[in-house]
């Protein structure tokens, strides 16, 4: 029997059930809190690193909220370090909705007080994460940070509606390897789409990195 004849047979099912992920916040919230972050590192990176870029940021007053990638995995062939990703093209509507309902239990969670200015922050593959949870939640927030990743093709304009007060910045570094100058006109493109001229944007010197500079401007 041939190999093709086999997958032919193939039955893909579903089920649910329960599952438990952690993530990682710096800092307490307080009644002295007056900026809650909640940011979404990229892929290979984990929460409790992706942390410690804004560590200089003044404790008292910000609070950050890092969320945890599902999907863990050894980076390299040392089977040393341990990096996450979010979202693969295998199954993506239904990882999803999954990673929506991981995020609902954070926030219910945290019970975030409303009188603090939300950023919503996404470096590299967490842009995509960033975006498509806003446009889910419909959460307002003060400032949606866009750092050096891509735009999931199926958001629309009217998917953001809820942000018209919203300062949106957008952040590449002038060397970063992942953009070419026609993906980098693309994401442009679709960045006015989204959101129009209501865009900042953060230029600077250096490769698809996360600075700390640059937080602390943020």
């Amino acid at each position: 029997m041939k190999r093709s004849d086999l997958l032919m047979n193939n039955t893909i099912k579903h089920v649910s059930y329960t599952t438990t992920n952690t993530y990682e916040t710096l800092n307490k919230l307080t009644g002295k809190t007056k900026n809650i972050w909640l940011v979404f590192h990229g892929i290979g990176y984990l929460s409790k690193f992706f942390l410690r870029y804004f560590d200089e940021l003044n404790a008292d007053e910000n609070y950050i909220i890092a969320p945890q990638a599902p999907s863990k995995y050894y980076l390299k062939n040392t089977y040393k370090h341990v990096g996450a990703s979010w979202l693969t093209k295998e199954n993506t509507d239904m990882e999803t909705n999954n990673i929506y309902n991981y995020l609902n239990a954070v926030l219910a969670q945290e019970k975030l007080p409303e009188q603090c200015n939300l950023i919503i922050l996404g470096f590299s593959q967490g842009v995509s994460i960033a975006l498509r949870y806003s446009a889910f939640s419909q959460i307002p927030c003060s400032k949606l940070v866009l750092y050096a990743g891509g735009i999931p093709n199926e958001l629309k304009k009217h998917h953001f509606d809820h942000l018209k007060n919203t300062k949106v910045i957008s952040v590449i570094g002038d060397k970063d390897e992942y953009l070419s100058p026609e993906r980098l006109r693309e994401e442009r493109h679709k960045l006015i789409s989204l959101f129009g001229q209501n865009i900042h944007y953060i230029n600077f010197n250096g490769g698809h990195e996360v600075r700390k500079d640059i937080i602390n401007q943020i």
